[in-house]
């Protein structure tokens, strides 16, 4: 059955690579399509700055841009993908749930809320089922599943392998973010060429909370985090696409490098249409991943580890993975197929 779908800001970056992933999907069909006030009523080829590397779908180009409301959607879209800055997607995404709209969200707005799912499929796709409490508490008809942060997804699926098989008890990692994690206008050239910017708002507090709750445990009612401690340093750097992160983590099980690497290594994808057959690529290499090398490993879906040493109390590793595909689109396109399947729309 083909799925009729939304694109909430989309002529955002994020938006725009939705509408690459989603065109040529194999049961999602693009119906419509919001953005802000001054971009409605134009055509999407008019009101979108295209930057993403392949052109513009045909089928897509002509679409009528509507607005950001439940009004301008029409009724037969089952399936709504949200890319709205949080400030706006606080306010919007619950009007839509509310008109009865399932929306798949890649904003930062509810992620830690205790009735909204926030998952990765290959991870913890049992949270899904937490849309049950939310339409109980809330009375929506529609719902609303979030994705985390593009530095949080990045770590995770390697972490949870480790927790699996050796109980994460403490992880510290470091980041080295692209660019283009920032939008298309976040950072200016003057700031970032010959530089490195050693903070970036509010990121290291969703690495910390929503890599526990990604990790945690539901029971059907709630969600209990994980009770790992986590610490972040988050750190935009000058490349273009793909975060590489530093990560130590510490487990209450003797942990080798080949035992962490063997768990990594073993870790799947799941029958979902965007979740790439090797979720997690070893590289053997010591200077390994690298962004430009190794950030379209599983046509951008995988998570790419290296660097390993064993430390006191467990492993030390690097860990990459294409922040606007994996970390934001695909994410959330994922999530949408993970709904689908879970006969959620």
């Amino acid at each position: 059955m083909t799925v009729r779908v939304g694109v909430l800001g989309a002529t955002g970056a994020v938006g725009q690579r939705l509408i690459q992933l989603l065109d040529p999907h194999p049961d999602f069909e693009i119906a419509a399509l919001t953005a802000s006030e001054s971009s409605a009523g134009k055509s999407y080829r008019d009101a979108a700055k295209w930057r993403v590397e392949a052109p513009i779908p045909d089928d897509v180009a002509d679409i009528t841009v509507g607005a950001t409301t439940p009004d301008a959607v029409p009724d037969d879209v089952d399936l709504i993908f949200s890319s709205l800055p949080s400030s706006i997607g606080a306010e919007v995404e619950p009007e839509f749930c509310e008109a009865g709209y399932v929306v798949s969200s890649n904003s930062s707005n509810g992620r830690m809320d205790e009735d909204v799912p926030l998952t990765i499929p290959e991870v913890n796709a049992d949270h899904v089922d937490l849309i049950e409490v939310q339409r109980d508490e809330r009375g929506w008809d529609g719902a609303l599943l979030k994705n985390p942060n593009c530095s949080t997804i990045t770590m995770v699926p390697p972490l949870a392998a480790l927790d699996r098989a050796f109980d994460l008890t403490d992880v510290r990692v470091s980041t080295l973010q692209a660019v283009s994690g920032a939008g298309y206008s976040g950072v200016s050239s003057m700031e970032i060429i010959d530089n490195a910017i050693p903070h970036i708002g509010g990121e290291e507090q969703k690495m910390e909370t929503e890599s526990r709750k990604l990790l945690g445990s539901f029971d059907g009612a709630e969600v209990e985090l994980n009770d790992m401690d986590v610490a972040a340093s988050c750190n935009r750097i000058a490349t273009l696409d793909g975060h590489l992160e530093n990560v130590w983590t510490d487990t209450a099980d003797d942990v080798t490098v080949e035992e962490a690497e063997d768990a990594m290594a073993s870790v799947t994808g799941i029958d979902l249409p965007s979740s790439p057959e090797r979720l997690i690529t070893v590289f053997e290499e010591p200077d390994r991943p690298q962004p430009r090398l190794d950030r379209n490993v599983e046509d951008g879906m995988g998570v790419a580890v290296g660097g390993f040493r064993e430390t006191t109390d467990g492993v030390q590793f690097n860990c990459l993975a294409h922040n606007t595909m994996r970390g934001a689109a695909g994410a959330s396109v994922l999530n949408g197929e993970l709904l689908a399947q879970r006969g959620y729309i």
